[in-house]
């Protein structure tokens, strides 16, 4: 009975500890030290959430950069169902989407002649990055430009100012959050159509 009292007691103690205590204080701390992190990184335009830092967005505008492809099912970027392709990349399926999305990229951005960044035709293990790399974003450069009426020097300028480097260069490569990216080229196009008119 003693046991049975004790493993009782020890298995209350550690559910209040580990259940409740553990996490209220986690969740205490993150919110005190790492609030924008804590609450999902959101990120607002005009007083409106419009997305996270942490999950790509399906773009399909001429007139914006576009991120990675995403593999996850349902739709894209779809958070709930986090996962990548599960093929192999061997696989005559993969290579034949990679084909195709490299053939559709290459039409949509008018550059024939110049190989696709590989992030633009292949999806991240859980379907949802946010970034691309800078070579995929100067791939874009010239459509963006043209579409939105925009000095080329002045979009690729845009790209190194929305360049993230790794802390440590050891630790990854230099990444730009395509939604970033995007409210910082209408904020561009904004202030130069200003000074048109």
């Amino acid at each position: 009975m003693n046991v049975l009292r004790s493993s009782f007691v020890l298995f209350i103690f550690l559910t209040i500890t580990t259940g409740i205590v553990y996490p209220l204080f986690i969740t205490g701390l993150s919110n005190a030290f790492f609030n924008y992190q804590a609450k999902g990184s959101l990120i607002e335009k005009n007083n409106r959430t419009i997305g996270s830092a942490l999950i790509g967005q399906s773009i399909t505008d001429v007139k914006y950069f576009h991120g990675r492809p995403s593999a996850t099912p349902d739709s894209p970027y779809n958070g709930l169902a986090s996962s990548g392709s599960n093929l192999a990349v061997n696989n005559p399926e993969l290579q034949k989407q990679f084909a195709v999305r490299a053939q559709q990229i290459k039409i949509f951005n008018n550059q024939n002649n110049v190989a696709v960044p590989v992030d633009l035709i292949t999806a991240s293990a859980s379907g949802l990055d946010p970034h691309i790399s800078p070579s995929a974003a100067y791939y874009q450069a010239a459509r963006v430009a043209k579409v939105r009426r925009l000095a080329l020097h002045k979009i690729r300028h845009l790209i190194t100012d929305n360049t993230e480097q790794p802390f440590f260069s050891f630790l990854g490569e230099p990444v730009i959050n395509v939604l970033k990216l995007n409210i910082a080229l209408d904020v561009l196009e904004q202030s130069e159509n200003a000074k048109i008119q």
